[in-house]
């Protein structure tokens, strides 16, 4: 009778492997590329063993942050994204981003502390703080199957929990772990030219976007949009020197990373717009939602965070979308965005009970109160608008 609940675990363990390594397709997870793209360009040249000690050390960094919110998961009952709700948390990740981008640009070393260089070495430093840092950014946002792996571990007893954060670790870190004891596989790229320094060059610039984008918990509102057009104003300066400067490659480089970065500055510097042909949010009020369901009305909870990648993702994919909005109106429901960017013990008791451990997440309620469809993770359209229609009265 014990093999069965071990068995259980185990398969969680597993799908908590999968979870990390899906994670890494995820947009959330972008702001980390250009550190582990340094990191493995760095160990291209190394000996193997230097190579697999780098690779060591980028997953002991993954680990460290995965089993430090594991312990304080089942210390604390946090839920996934408890780190990104402390204004101090996400300062200091700016700030990281920030110097990594600088250190990206000029490319030199990460400056090594002295405990540092003389106790574990000063080349297997960067590796660990990088893999650190992954790790980091990947936490805001659930990706596919980790919604149900959270929700189990929750659960679980301290150990279980442990081991499935620290899965989370492993497979989020396997893949670039690989690339640095398999350089070769990357022997396919062409040699090292003017064209990899403007890719070096825009790696920083997205370093510098990620950093942007985690200002907006804290700057205020009119703020915000500036730093994105400030930042537009710098890659579009960059670029002009390049296109004066390079060749066709870098040319090329350039007018791709100007034009992407004009879309993600109107985008991101200004709210969802609205056509009225998408769904219009109410914000969340314990009032609000105790008299929805004294109406018998159906509902839509949806959580997000303006730290949350993912979920701004959707407010401009999904939700956006004109199918989306003709089901709410055709179920007679109640669109309502509980927005989780600060530590709120009201609304964070509501994501868990609605099911909820990360963001992005959804809830399609219907007017009898039972729960239709939960969404954690990136979704598509027609599964939110095929959940919403089954809400509606026969």
């Amino acid at each position: 009778m014990d093999q069965i609940p071990s068995l259980h675990v185990g398969g969680q363990i597993l799908m908590a492997t999968v979870a990390g390594l899906l994670l890494n397709l995820t947009p959330c997870v972008l702001p980390a590329i250009p550190i582990k793209v340094r990191i493995i360009l760095r160990e291209a040249g190394s000996q193997r063993s230097h190579r697999v000690l780098a690779a060591l050390a980028f997953i002991a960094g993954t680990l460290a942050f995965f089993l430090t919110l594991g312990g304080l998961t089942a210390l604390l009952q946090w839920s996934w994204g408890t780190l990104f709700q402390s204004t101090g948390f996400v300062g200091a990740l700016v700030a990281l981003l920030v110097g990594f981008a600088v250190i990206t640009l000029i490319d030199v070393p990460i400056p090594i502390p002295a405990f540092a260089a003389s106790t574990y070495g000063r080349r297997y430093f960067e590796p660990f703080l990088s893999g650190l840092l992954s790790a980091v950014l990947a936490a805001p946002c659930a990706g596919p199957f980790l919604g149900g792996v959270l929700a189990f571990a929750v659960t679980q007893p301290a150990p279980v929990i442990m081991g499935i954060f620290g899965s989370i670790g492993l497979g989020l870190s396997f893949p670039y772990a690989v690339l640095m004891l398999k350089p070769d596989w990357l022997s396919r790229l062409p040699k090292a030219g003017p064209w990899s320094l403007a890719v070096r060059e825009v790696l920083a610039l997205v370093l510098l976007a990620a950093a942007v984008f985690f200002t907006a918990s804290l700057v205020p509102k009119a703020v915000y949009p500036w730093l994105w057009w400030s930042w537009l104003a710098l890659v579009l300066a960059w670029g002009a020197r390049r296109f004066v400067q390079g060749g066709c490659t870098v040319r090329v480089i350039a007018t791709t990373a100007a034009g992407l970065a004009l879309a993600m500055t109107v985008e991101f510097s200004s709210p969802p717009g609205s056509s009225g042909n998408e769904v219009v949010w109410q914000p969340y009020s314990a009032k609000l939602l105790a008299e929805t369901k004294a109406r018998n009305t159906p509902y839509l909870l949806e959580f997000t965070a303006d730290w949350c990648i993912n979920c701004k993702i959707l407010e401009r994919t999904v939700y956006k979308e004109a199918a989306v909005a003709d089901a709410v109106r055709r179920a007679e429901m109640v669109p309502i965005q509980v927005d989780v960017t600060v530590s709120n013990p009201e609304k964070d008791a509501l994501l868990t009970a609605t099911g909820g451990q990360a963001l992005p997440f959804a809830v399609v309620v219907d007017r009898n109160g039972t729960v239709i469809a939960r969404f954690t993770g990136l979704f598509d359209t027609d599964s939110l608008v095929a959940a919403i229609s089954r809400t509606k009265s026969p």
